[in-house]
């Protein structure tokens, strides 16, 4: 098969879809890899590396034109208007965004949205949004540290002793428990809540200390189970409680970081302005939801605001300022995925039987096949 690589173009995108390591075994496959000039660039990648390992270097024409087109992120509608009827495109496509997936029907594209793919055993190895996320989760406490005025670990001098900063982290998912790895390599004293009791092992085994809310009735346990690793919408006399526990550690925290999402949905309100009003000046808030609304309401998209004496970081894509491994980790996931479409004899194949398949299958023929929302 002819496979394309190009060029993101996506504001801030800095991530490209392969590495030199997938390209060489594309093209030991049989496969012909056409990679779009400077592609990697972003991500420490030279159009040499891709030569070396056996890829074309060719325009964005040539690249959209071949017969599967992997991405990061959805193609705009002028990318789209490179790629021919009948085209694969996988990705992260984003399954909730209708519109975009119903113009990639109208072109007669076949679309795959990874992170559509079920969070079970068998396909961790393509799981970008945990990949993606672990990076996230280890970035945030980064940026963290950037803008905390004091140091992060104690230290005992000639001058005296600093105190260890107080992390908070709200939702313990992937990016949650990498924040809380991160945050005590570094020497910060960890507290952390989720609405899952089935993390609090997790979290202690990390080094944190668990924010626990105790549940009162069957409705409150139900939804702590959450469904395919992602939290469920709780009941509003919990997230009451919730709100009064995180505010009271919020006020004694230094850095807060909030992970919580909801696949589909805005994102929980978890920091209201009266606890970050309440917060000691310097104080630093990484809110990893703001691209869904964010988990605080003062939170801009994609900016640095102080609010209250509080610095509040709201990059939507923390991943993309990690390129280089967060491209080397989801172009392994992509490989991964391939493996399931792509038969011996190194020809594409639609095995609807697949379970992970049949979920990242967005539109064929011209049709939308997945309807979400």
């Amino acid at each position: 098969m002819l496979i394309g690589i190009p060029l993101e173009t996506h504001s801030g995108e800095t991530r490209v879809a392969a590495t030199p390591e997938t390209v060489k075994k594309l093209v030991s496959q049989g496969h012909q890899v056409t990679v779009q000039a400077s592609a990697g660039s972003n991500a420490c990648v030279p159009d040499s590396a891709y030569e070396q390992a056996g890829a074309k270097i060719g325009s964005a024409a040539e690249a959209f034109a071949a017969d599967l087109v992997l991405k990061v992120v959805a193609p705009d509608e002028t990318e789209l208007a490179l790629m021919k009827p009948g085209a694969v495109l996988i990705g992260m496509l984003n399954p909730f965004d209708s519109d975009c997936i119903a113009r990639m029907a109208a072109r007669g594209i076949m679309a795959f949205a990874l992170e559509a793919a079920p969070r079970t055993s068998r396909a961790q190895s393509l799981d970008v949004l945990s990949s993606q996320a672990n990076i996230a989760g280890y970035k945030a406490v980064m940026l963290a540290a950037n803008h905390y005025p004091r140091f992060m670990p104690m230290l005992m001098t000639a001058a005296g002793t600093v105190k260890a900063a107080r992390v908070l982290v709200l939702g313990a998912g992937v990016a949650g428990l990498q924040a809380i790895a991160t945050a005590k390599r570094l020497g910060a004293v960890i507290e952390a809540s989720d609405v899952r009791p089935a993390v609090k092992e997790q979290i202690e085994s990390l080094g944190a200390k668990f924010v626990d809310v105790p549940f009162e009735t069957d409705e409150e346990r139900e939804c702590a189970q959450g469904v395919g690793g992602y939290a469920r919408p709780m009941p509003q006399s919990w997230m009451e409680r919730q709100a009064k526990a995180v505010h009271e550690r919020a006020k004694q925290a230094d850095i807060v970081i909030t992970t919580a999402l909801i696949p589909g949905r805005k994102a929980p309100v978890l920091l209201q302005e009266a606890t970050v009003a309440e917060m000691k000046p310097g104080s630093v808030i990484i809110d990893l939801a703001a691209a869904q609304g964010g988990n605080c309401p003062l939170t801009e998209a994609d900016r640095v605001v102080v609010k209250h004496g509080v610095t509040i970081v709201g990059h939507t894509n923390l991943p993309a300022q990690v390129p280089a491994d967060a491209s080397a980790l989801y172009a392994r996931n992509l490989l991964d995925f391939l493996k399931l479409v792509i038969d011996k004899d190194g020809q594409f194949h639609l095995n609807l039987e697949d379970d992970i398949v049949a979920a990242c299958l967005m539109c064929r023929d011209g049709e939308v096949v997945r309807k979400n929302g």
